[in-house]
């Protein structure tokens, strides 16, 4: 007579449902880090050349190193420092044609507003935290000139423009911003 050993099989039916919901709980606990974006509506195509001579003048040239400095026309500056130039800048009225302008007509800012290009490079080691910090700056900048010009010249506040004035503002004060390479 063979005695053989019987060996017990575990039932693992249940185990598929344990690794299931143990499966479901670890997804729902779980925290997803969101990535933040940068909310700026692309530009239209458009047939018009790339190529047309700026003026020198009308170039604010800002660069941030592989260090996460900030050169503004090759000069070390705080980004807490950026909005204000950036604002002297813009709202220069260097040729006199700008109506609305508060600038002190320097030899060494833009012409007016409109024809104001803001040139902005990084280099291959920025962070992304430092450039995004910097278009924030570049942003705010901007908002506040068109809200004085919103409250001086059309005397109302932002948030209650129309369509109509919001493009007016936005004629006053074009976000022009370029990152692509300057010669």
């Amino acid at each position: 007579m063979r005695h053989s050993k019987l060996i017990p099989e575990v039932n693992a039916g249940s185990m598929t449902d344990i690794a299931f919901l143990l499966l479901i709980f670890f997804l729902v606990t779980a925290t997803i880090p969101k990535d933040h974006g940068i909310n700026r509506m692309l530009p239209k195509y458009s047939e018009i050349p790339t190529n047309i001579p700026i003026n020198e003048r009308n170039i604010l040239r800002i660069m941030i190193n592989n260090n996460n400095e900030i050169m503004l026309d090759n000069e070390v500056i705080a980004l807490k420092d950026l909005k204000e130039a950036t604002k002297k800048f813009i709202d220069n009225n260097g040729d006199e044609s700008c109506n609305y302008c508060n600038g002190a007509k320097s030899e060494n800012a833009s012409d007016n507003p409109k024809k104001a290009v803001v040139s902005l490079q990084t280099g291959k080691q920025t962070s992304y935290e430092h450039f995004i910090a910097v278009q924030d700056e570049l942003t705010k900048a901007y908002y506040e000139l068109r809200q004085t010009y919103s409250q001086n010249i059309l005397k109302k506040d932002v948030a209650d423009l129309s369509k109509t004035d919001m493009k007016k503002v936005k004629d006053a004060y074009p976000f022009i911003l370029s990152e692509a390479i300057t010669k």
